[in-house]
């Protein structure tokens, strides 16, 4: 598109990250715009799940974190073997929905990244309902196949989008904030520019 960018028409189908199964079909448009900022993202998908399965999904997620005997501290995720400890799904998960914010925001027409494993992570108690965890993460860039170590504080609550603030080794002492949008699942965080840690 003329003094805008390059813009793309995608259908794809999408799959449970933890059981394979089918997830539903995805239409979306992405702009990658000429200026350096994030794409422009417009997605429309079928879930095969319904969004009151999701959300039981989410609160079986959000009672194994509450009803830890203590806060949860990790190293790690998934070991050296690809192994995760079934205790630490539940922080995997969230690193996954979390880190999804981060790759989407420095992604470009010829750079993608994956979370490759969580080198840290601490829970912290908080006096309200949320969830809260600082996160080391590495991400794998493609094709360049640096590591990339990023720090991420992450808080969640059922029912309310996610909310990510990160800073990657990579990047100036800038720190981004990302905020979820679909109804608290901790699969569906989107990015924004926002505060400081």
């Amino acid at each position: 598109i003329p003094e805008s960018g390059h813009k793309y028409y995608l259908q794809f189908s999408t799959e449970d990250y933890r059981t394979g199964e089918d997830a539903g079909n995805c239409l979306a448009t992405v702009l990658y715009p000429k200026k350096k900022s994030p794409p422009v993202v417009s997605i429309k998908c079928s879930h095969t799940k319904d969004k009151k399965e999701i959300q039981e999904e989410d609160k079986r997620l959000y009672q194994k974190i509450r009803h830890q005997s203590k806060p949860i501290t990790a190293n790690n995720i998934p070991d050296s073997h690809g192994n995760i400890e079934p205790a630490l799904e539940p922080v995997w998960a969230l690193a996954v929905a979390g880190s999804s914010s981060i790759m989407w925001e420095k992604s470009t027409e010829t750079l993608g990244y994956f979370l490759a494993q969580v080198k840290s992570v601490r829970q912290w108690i908080r006096k309200d309902d949320s969830t809260e965890f600082d996160y080391t993460v590495l991400l794998h860039e493609i094709p360049t196949q640096e590591i990339i170590s990023c720090h991420m504080r992450l808080t969640w609550l059922p029912g309310q989008p996610l909310r990510v603030k990160h800073l990657c080794d990579s990047e100036s002492h800038a720190v981004d904030e990302a905020s979820g949008a679909e109804s608290g699942s901790a699969a569906a965080p989107s990015a924004e520019k926002g505060a400081n840690f």
